[in-house]
C-alpha cells in the first residue's frame, strides 16, 4: 500500500507504542508527522519524519502539528502522573487535539486500554485513569469523525508463539493483570496503522489481545466480524453502562456539547 499523499500525526510519538506507530506508518508510505514535547527524544526517527514541537496540555502549541493532516493516531499516556495527569494528558490531550482540528476531518485511531470500563479496581480508584481514558473515547465518538478505538491488553507479556490476534468487545476481562490478555507492542502499532485505511475498522471499539498461534496477515476479516458502535453513541457497542452521563463533571459535559455542536 502506498499512502504517500496522506499525512499522519502521531500524538504520543516518543512513547514505546508511538515510536513503533511512526515506524510502521512510515514503512507503509505515509507522510509522517510526530508531535513531541521534547524534540530531542525524537532524534531516532527516520529523517523523513517531520517532528513538531508541541505539548498536548497547551492548546496554543498544537496548531502547526494538526495543520493539513489526514489522520491522527493517539498513543499518549499519563502513567505515573496520578489523577491530575490522567485528566490533563489521557483526556485533555485528546480534547485539545480534537479542538485544534477545527473544520478538518481526519481519520482517528485512539489507543486506550483493556479494562477501561472497570471503575472499581484499585488502579482506577487510585489514578482515575480508566475514567479519563473512557471520557477521551467519548470525545472521539462525539466529534463525528471517522474513528477506530483500540484497547490493548498487557504489553509484551506474550510468549514467543503467542501472536495470533483476537479482537474482543464489551471489555469483559477485568482482572487487572496479564490474565486479561497480552499483546506485543509492535502488533498494537500495526493494528492502529492498519485501521487508518480500513473500511472494516470504521466506528469499531475493541480489545486487542494475542493467543497462541502465528500472526494473521490480513486484519480486515477480524475487523469485519466486530459490531460498530451505534451512531451517536458515546460508549462502545457492548460496554457496561456504568459511567452515567448525568454524574459526569460539568467540564466534561461542556466538552462533549462543544464537540457535538461542531459536527457537520
Amino acid at each position: 500500500m502506498n499512502e504517500t499523499r496522506k499525512t499522519v500525526l502521531v500524538v504520543g510519538s516518543t512513547g514505546s507504542i508511538g515510536h513503533l506507530v511512526v515506524e510502521e506508518a512510515a514503512r507503509r508510505g505515509y507522510a509522517m508527522r510526530a508531535l513531541a514535547r521534547t524534540t530531542s527524544k525524537a532524534r531516532s526517527f527516520p529523517a523523513e519524519v517531520e517532528v513538531i514541537s508541541g505539548d498536548v496540555t497547551r492548546p496554543e502549541t498544537l496548531g502547526e502539528a494538526v495543520h493539513g493532516i489526514d489522520a491522527v493516531v493517539f498513543t499518549l499516556g499519563s502513567d505515573g502522573l496520578g489523577k491530575a495527569g490522567a485528566e490533563t494528558v489521557d483526556y485533555g490531550g485528546v480534547r485539545n487535539i480534537l479542538n485544534a482540528l477545527g473544520s478538518q476531518k481526519p481519520r482517528i485511531a485512539l489507543m486506550t486500554s483493556i479494562g477501561v470500563t472497570n471503575r472499581d479496581g484499585s488502579y482506577n480508584r487510585s489514578t482515575e485513569s480508566h475514567d479519563w481514558k473512557r471520557r477521551a473515547e467519548r470525545l472521539v465518538r462525539a466529534s463525528g469523525l471517522s474513528y477506530t478505538i483500540v484497547r490493548p491488553g498487557w504489553f509484551d507479556y506474550n510468549s514467543p508463539n503467542q501472536h495470533k490476534l483476537l479482537f474482543l468487545q464489551g471489555d469483559l476481562r477485568q482482572a487487572g493483570d496479564p490474565s486479561d490478555g497480552v499483546i506485543a507492542r509492535r502488533q498494537i502499532a500495526q493494528v492502529l496503522v492498519h485501521s487508518l485505511s480500513s473500511e472494516a475498522a470504521l466506528r469499531k471499539t475493541f480489545e486487542l489481545v494475542a493467543v497462541t498461534g502465528p500472526a494473521q496477515e490480513n486484519f480486515d476479516p477480524l475487523l469485519a466480524a466486530l459490531d460498530a458502535d451505534p451512531t451517536d453513541a458515546l460508549d462502545g457497542v457492548r460496554d457496561t453502562p456504568n459511567q452515567p452521563l448525568e454524574e459526569e463533571p460539568q467540564r466534561v459535559l461542556d466538552d462533549l456539547r462543544s464537540l457535538s455542536a461542531n459536527r457537520g
